[in-house]
């Protein structure tokens, strides 16, 4: 069944009503200066349900940050993935799983982020197949100023004429909302869809319609195809 993960969440009722409707991973900010980052993101963490812990995966999505920082924050806030946003190379990646595994005895996956335009850009000179300590890749679009939530699709054909290079289990993000995720799913067969700015009403409100629909129409596509 394919995976969905819901980004940008802010607040614990979002993150409840998104574990309600199905969704796998729930997505949470910690890069500061971004719209779906707030100050109590790790309250928000603590807050959540015990029965949303046990069902849903939590990834905090970093960038370019601290290893240090990184480390402690995923102890801290118990989280199963880290989602590496930025220009993260491949022995940031070792190092982390190292440093999570000997000094926090934890083994949070690791999800690292491309960038999509008209191929998938390398980050500096290392291609996803470099990446041997990620599990999973996320290819999103490709914005010259916004980072993350652009809500802009990439083409797919890109990914589907690069599959045999990636070798990893991937999210495809970029522009998905409930009317195109299905033909996503269908056309890709990801490993799972990565949403954040297709279900919401402002940057951070996750819209309850929207939410509901976006997961409903990923798992049918999965079922149906």
């Amino acid at each position: 069944m394919v995976k969905v993960k819901i980004c940008g969440l802010t607040n614990v009722k979002d993150a409840s009503r998104a574990c309600d409707y199905g969704a796998d991973l729930l997505g949470f900010i910690f890069v500061k200066g971004t719209p779906r980052y707030v100050e109590n993101i790790r309250d928000i963490i603590s807050d959540l349900p015990p029965e949303v812990k046990n069902k849903t995966g939590r990834v905090g999505l970093f960038k370019d940050e601290e290893l240090e920082e990184v480390a402690r924050t995923v102890a801290g806030c118990d989280l199963d993935y880290v989602q590496l946003h930025g220009e993260e190379r491949p022995d940031y990646c070792r190092a982390l799983k190292n440093i999570l595994r000997d000094r926090h005895n934890l083994s949070a996956k690791i999800i690292k982020t491309f960038k999509i335009r008209d191929r998938i850009l390398p980050q500096g000179q290392y291609s996803p197949c470099d990446y041997e300590q990620a599990d999973y890749f996320v290819f999103d679009t490709f914005h010259p100023e916004i980072s993350g939530g652009t809500g802009r699709r990439f083409d797919w054909q890109v990914l589907i004429k690069e599959r045999e290079r990636i070798k990893k289990p991937f999210f495809i993000a970029g522009g998905l909302t409930p009317e195109n995720v299905a033909s996503a799913v269908k056309t890709v067969r990801p490993y799972g869809v990565d949403v954040s700015s297709g279900v919401e009403d402002l940057p951070g409100e996750k819209d309850e319609n929207l939410l509901k629909e976006f997961i409903e129409n990923a798992k049918k596509a999965q079922t149906a195809r």
